[in-house]
């Protein structure tokens, strides 16, 4: 299982409000100073400017815990980040470094639609009612670290939204039936980029006692068995805020995530990972006007590093990701004052033989 070690004794960071922010960044700044090589701060890009600035790398969830491990020379791994994401760079940790993140409540929405109790009763039940097919499981990268153990220790893999067509195909090519799971909308998107309608995949509902509430005759016919799970974020965009845009600037290209439903996917121009998204966004011409359909943070700071651009949110209102925001610069600054004071508090570790089952579904993805 995953665990945590207790938070050590310093206090608990001040409310944002008593502090000013310029204390906090230059005390941050200090204890940053002091800890040097031994610390790798990881960034995700959905996080805040205020802490995002003292990221050391930037990147997607999968990047971030490659390059914590290539960081040998740090003992100390602070992700700024969600929970799974922190289990997924001490999965791929080396021996000597701790993963710390500075919130232990920090979660995902999406990661959490599945839960390894739901996961495997509906494997029993599939593989119950098919003993004759070949059924290959696969996780998206926000899952919890049981989940991606299950998909290693079941001939499965790993899939990020980058790679996921490419991880579909292989597992086509493995079995005759693959069960995906948490985001049911990457799923869809997924298998219409392999040709399929977007009616072919069936959607399995764990809160349907029997069969995911899925007909039996049409499980039987289904070639992807998707869960129903989604994202908070990216369920926000509808095809009305496209049309808007469209309205506003006619010559705006409107790019989104596959996370989001498959009708926002449809009546956009493009579709794409994060990194997708940034490497997109820097191509395009001075003078381009581009709606993008992700967290509203990036889109911030894309917005910033592209002056010569119009860049905004398809939401401009749009909330962003509650849990991921969790790690704020009050935290941020307590738990690197405690590492510079000698302890470590919040440390992610996930348990041996689970790190274990979840690197093969990991190194399987790799070797795609």
């Amino acid at each position: 299982m995953s665990t945590v070690e207790p938070a050590c004794m310093i206090p608990e960071p001040a409310p944002a409000t008593t502090v000013p922010e310029a204390e906090l960044v230059a005390r941050a700044t200090a204890a940053r100073k002091v800890l040097g090589d031994r610390l790798v701060i990881l960034g995700h890009h959905y996080q805040k400017h205020e802490v995002i600035q003292f990221a050391d790398i930037t990147g997607d969830s999968f990047l971030l815990a490659r390059r914590g491990a290539e960081a040998t020379d740090a003992d100390l791994l602070l992700f700024l980040g969600v929970y799974f994401m922190a289990e997924a760079a001490d999965i791929l940790a080396q021996p000597h470094q701790r993963v710390i993140i500075p919130d232990l409540s920090a979660g995902c929405h999406l990661a959490e639609c599945a839960d390894i109790f739901t996961v495997n009763d509906a494997w029993q039940q599939i593989t119950t009612a098919f003993p004759n097919r070949t059924i290959v499981p696969l996780t998206y990268m926000n899952s919890g670290a049981d989940l991606k153990a299950f998909v290693g220790r079941n001939g499965g893999a790993v899939c990020t939204s980058g790679n996921a067509e490419r991880a579909f195909r292989w597992a086509l090519e493995q079995g005759d039936m693959v069960f995906f799971f948490p985001d049911e909308h990457l799923g869809r998107n997924t298998a219409c980029r392999l040709g399929m309608a977007p009616t072919d995949p069936v959607v399995w509902n764990p809160a349907q006692a029997t069969l995911g509430g899925i007909d039996a005759d049409a499980l039987a016919a289904s070639d992807i068995v998707l869960w129903k799970g989604y994202c908070d974020v990216h369920t926000g965009f509808t095809v009305r805020q496209i049309e808007e845009a469209r309205a506003a600037h006619p010559d705006v290209t409107v790019i989104v995530h596959p996370e989001c439903p498959r009708p926002v996917v449809v009546a956009a121009d493009e579709d794409g990972s994060t990194e997708y998204i940034i490497t997109r966004l820097a191509e395009m011409p001075a003078g381009s006007t581009v709606a993008i359909g992700t967290d509203r943070n990036l889109v911030e700071r894309l917005r910033i590093n592209n002056p010569d651009k119009t860049v905004f949110c398809l939401k401009e209102d749009l909330c962003p990701c509650i849990t991921m925001n969790r790690i704020t610069l009050p935290k941020l600054t307590w738990t690197l004052e405690a590492l510079a004071a000698g302890e470590v508090p919040n440390i992610v570790k996930v348990d041996d033989d689970m790190a274990r089952e979840a690197r093969l579904a990991l190194d399987r993805m790799l070797a795609l």
